[in-house]
């Protein structure tokens, strides 16, 4: 009974790690979209290609954070949540 209880554990821990980084496709297709349209930008304006390019780095950054924040959350629930969880399934079965 034990080994399935763990198993589950890890499972569920493994599954929730990949549904993070589903999250990673996010990011990639903003940027891309941003900078088609940085490209664009400047093509028709090419006196303003140190603004758009400034505005352009600086919104690329912040969607970067969203694919930053689930890899540190896929290697917390591959690394340290099984762990953890083990250790309160053990307390709480006494052992």
């Amino acid at each position: 009974m034990l080994e399935i209880a763990i198993g589950i554990i890890l499972g569920c821990c493994a599954l929730g790690a990949g549904a993070a980084m589903i999250a990673g496709i996010g990011p990639g297709i903003g940027e891309g979209n941003a900078v088609a349209k940085a490209c664009e930008a400047i093509g028709r304006q090419p006196e303003c290609k140190g603004d758009v390019t400034t505005t352009m780095l600086m919104g690329c950054a912040i969607a970067e954070t969203t694919g930053l924040y689930a890899l540190v959350i896929a290697i917390l629930l591959i690394f340290v949540a099984p762990g953890t969880f083990v250790d309160i399934l053990m307390r709480t079965l006494g052992r």
